[in-house]
């Protein structure tokens, strides 16, 4: 016998609520027939960001919430291994390093957005150096194709023409992640181009030389890439090879009427850093490597006025420096003397060179407020306040 509608209605309403409450508790107490799905794996991280800051305690305030290692660990530019971006990753975040540098063939961290692993892993931005100055000495031509000597450059092309040509490599650098260029040269020579500077030099006339770097530096600018003047006080006349043994310059009188002369106003050049080589000035330095003396780095920020970073070139794979001390006694003289990043492409012995740096502030030997004078450069540098 059929039921009437109404009957029918009330059925399948009871039948429809008592379906519901059995979903209802198996998916309260799970399946206990079926496997659950495994749960997603931990992961660490990142690192929490330090947010730029403004107003007259910007960099106070950025200071403030770094510990005294890492503090020290933005004074340091180290070489990474540019075929391991993992590696480079770990290394930044393990120390908090101020910068990298990116040196021989490899490419691997140039390619994929690689470098945002590097980024990523740090607190604070990280500043990325290579070396494109053009001819012998790039960094990205295998990507990105070669471009002329500065020697080539002078010889060849306007100063607007060169500021062209280094604003599209600064835009094919910044794309590829790297924030800093070692140049231009601003040393002074017309030896043979395969000397130590050679054809690295745009001239041996100083007004020459100035005008075409600082053609060099503004389109690197155009590009939000950040230049290196090198080698203060002029690497061009000197007899040696920095990379090799001791280098020794003209005495300072002679520099000044010469390779000291593309320095003067370094305010034309704009935003940039400037680099102190490993050069022995008679008259200045008595015996050390500009780089490791106090009185190279007063002669930039007293008599030429320069009052952004300066770094050193390469602690750690440069005889003239390597030859008298070991690398974590050369980063500390370096920073004690006035330089505000210390580079060593070689990379290694992070850890021991900021254990030295912590002794030293700790026995006064590297002052408190040279520390803090280098990392409010580095910091404004970095746009980080």
């Amino acid at each position: 016998m059929r039921p009437s509608a109404p009957l029918t209605r009330r059925m399948l309403l009871v039948l429809a609520a008592g379906a519901l409450l059995a979903a209802v508790v198996v998916y309260a107490s799970g399946d206990k027939t079926g496997q659950q799905p495994p749960a997603a794996a931990p992961t660490a991280p990142p690192p929490p960001k330090i947010a730029s800051a403004q107003g007259p305690d910007a960099c106070a305030t950025v200071i403030g919430e770094l510990t005294p290692r890492q503090r020290l660990a933005q004074l340091v530019v180290v070489g990474v291994d540019a075929s391991d971006p993992r590696s480079a990753a770990q290394l930044v975040g393990s120390e908090q390093l101020g910068g990298v540098f990116l040196g021989g063939n490899a490419t691997a961290l140039l390619k994929n957005n690689a470098l945002a692993q590097v980024q990523n892993a740090a607190r604070l931005p990280v500043s990325v150096a290579v070396d494109d100055e053009g001819g012998r000495v790039q960094r990205i031509d295998d990507l990105d194709g070669s471009i002329p000597s500065a020697r080539q450059m002078a010889a060849t092309m306007t100063t607007g023409q060169v500021r062209d040509l280094a604003r599209e490599r600064g835009r094919a650098m910044a794309a590829r992640g790297v924030t800093v260029d070692y140049a231009p040269v601003l040393d002074l020579t017309d030896a043979d181009a395969d000397e130590v500077i050679g054809d690295r030099s745009f001239s041996a006339d100083p007004d020459k030389a100035r005008r075409y770097a600082q053609a060099f530096a503004a389109g690197l600018e155009d590009s939000g890439i950040k230049p290196v003047l090198k080698h203060f006080p002029g690497h061009g006349h000197a007899t040696g090879d920095s990379h090799k043994g001791e280098v020794t310059t003209p005495p300072l009188s002679e520099l000044r009427k010469n390779d000291l002369v593309p320095y003067r106003d370094l305010a034309g050049f704009g935003d940039v850093s400037v680099m102190v080589g490993h050069l022995d000035v008679p008259g200045l330095t008595g015996g050390d490597p500009a780089s490791l003396s106090p009185a190279a780095y007063q002669l930039l920020r007293g008599e030429f006025g320069f009052t952004g970073p300066v770094l050193t070139d390469d602690l750690g794979a440069m005889k003239a420096v390597t030859q008298r001390y070991p690398l974590p006694q050369a980063v500390v003289k370096a920073l004690q003397s006035g330089a505000d990043q210390a580079l060593w492409s070689s990379g290694g012995q992070v850890s021991t060179v900021l254990d030295a740096l912590e002794k030293a502030t700790a026995d006064g030997t590297l002052p408190a407020d040279r520390v803090t004078d280098a990392l409010t450069a580095v910091l404004h540098a970095k746009k980080a306040c």
